[in-house]
């Protein structure tokens, strides 16, 4: 890889970890604030969420700092990198899985650009990694699209 090659796929790693973070902290947000009669199945979900989130970004500032750039750490610069964004609003069982939704078509869209950056790069290590986060992503997203049907 060239350097700028591989600045190219560490900025796009640091594009899916923000977004990652963000969800990572809506996940926490709903779980602890869910109620009504999907409470408890709910409640379970957004924690399975948030694990999974916190363990694949250490693999996502991992995968930076193998490509020898620094991973952003700061709350501020991975809300700054993120498309994902916040939400305030205390929102009913239902929303919070409709707004989860949406967030997971976002970082869906997201690893998409860096996969494609990855693949561009011929950096197969970043690439394989990405595919899988889709992977992941796109079976969370069937999961909770059929919990509003």
């Amino acid at each position: 890889m060239t350097n700028d090659t591989r600045k190219a796929v560490a900025e796009a790693l640091a594009r899916v970890l923000g977004d990652t973070f963000v969800l990572y902290t809506k996940a926490h947000n709903f779980h602890w604030n869910v109620e009504g009669p999907k409470f408890f199945a709910l409640h379970e979900m957004f924690e399975a969420q948030y694990t999974e989130l916190a363990a694949a970004m250490d693999d996502i500032a991992e995968r930076i700092r193998a490509l020898d750039e620094y991973a952003p750490g700061t709350t501020a610069a991975l809300t700054a990198l993120a498309s994902v964004t916040e939400t305030d609003a205390q929102l009913s069982a239902e929303d919070m899985v409709a707004e989860t939704i949406k967030d997971y078509e976002t970082v869906c869209a997201t690893l998409t650009e860096a996969l494609k950056t990855a693949q561009d790069a011929a950096d197969e290590a970043s690439a394989g990694m990405l595919g899988d986060r889709l992977e992941v992503h796109q079976k969370a997203l069937w999961m909770m699209k059929s919990l509003l049907k």
